[in-house]
């Protein structure tokens, strides 16, 4: 009898990943064993770092990162979490910020530079609203996951103890972005009916904003050249039954549904530092 491949998981609590994680989603030639990692991004860190993970949700610009230094993982275009970029840049509530222009010349906080959420809204101010990125002091919390990456000079580490939120309320910074839950006391967005004008925004680009994809270590997909198929149908059998049982349903999955949203974010990443180039979505993700 072949035993099935095991192999070591982390994925988010999202209703269309249950399925794998209840055992109603089955393979006779992979086992996930999942291991839990709170907050999730440890699991990203530990992924990029060649930790003993196997396969792991993973931020896209993390994942872009890790392919620019060479780390040995690949991805499957599998969006497992997205939100609307525009309603995740908040500033206090009695703040005289009318808009995004208003930000110039201001500190900006976010966990980390290259923080995808970071990206994709510092790519909507200065697409959709003309903001100098150049003009705002992006305040960081913490390192980018890999080691390598040495954030630009317009950025500045906070030494303080406090976190992100308030820092914001004592006035040390004009507007957050980046909070993976956004609490709604006492704070508003910085884009005027930012969750109307980014579901326009989808809706005139066909683009939804991906957040989160999947990583698979390059070695086990090179050994086992069925695995990235394999995982892919396990996956896709999990995002019906959720979707059947009243998940809401997430973007399609395969890179050619999801190209477009990766193929925007990684030239985001370009314009802000992040990478020295613009990379083709098709280097980091196969097409299954």
């Amino acid at each position: 009898m072949t035993h099935p491949l095991v192999l070591k998981t982390a994925l988010g609590k999202h209703d269309h990943v249950k399925p794998l994680k209840d055992g109603r989603v089955r393979s006779n030639r992979v086992e996930l064993v999942f291991e839990d990692f709170e907050p999730l991004p440890k699991a990203f860190r530990t992924m990029v770092r060649g930790g003993d993970l196997d396969v792991s949700e993973m931020a896209i610009v993390t994942h872009l990162l890790a392919h620019h230094y060479g780390k040995p993982i690949t991805g499957l275009a599998i969006p497992l979490w997205s939100r609307l970029p525009h309603t995740n840049l908040v500033c206090p509530a009695t703040s005289p910020i009318e808009g995004p222009r208003d930000l110039a010349g201001t500190r900006v906080g976010v966990r980390a530079y290259a923080q995808t959420s970071g990206v994709w809204v510092r790519g909507f101010l200065q697409h959709e609203y003309g903001v100098d990125l150049d003009g705002i002091t992006w305040v960081t919390m913490e390192d980018a996951h890999l080691g390598e990456y040495q954030d630009p000079a317009n950025t500045e580490r906070n030494r303080s103890e406090m976190a992100l939120r308030p820092l914001m309320l004592s006035g040390a910074l004009a507007a957050i972005m980046g909070e993976r839950d956004v609490d709604p006391a006492g704070i508003r967005t910085v884009i005027p009916d930012a969750e109307a004008t980014a579901e326009a925004w989808i809706a005139r680009t066909g683009i939804v904003p991906i957040n989160h994809t999947v990583t698979v270590k390059t070695a086990l997909l090179e050994e086992y050249p069925w695995l990235a198929g394999e995982l892919m149908e396990m996956f896709e059998e999990a995002r019906h039954l959720a979707v059947a049982d009243g998940a809401a349903p997430p973007p399609a999955y395969g890179l050619e549904a999801n190209r477009d949203s990766l193929q925007l974010a990684f030239a985001y990443s370009a314009e802000q530092g992040i990478t020295p180039r613009t990379y083709d979505a098709r280097e980091l993700y196969p097409a299954i």
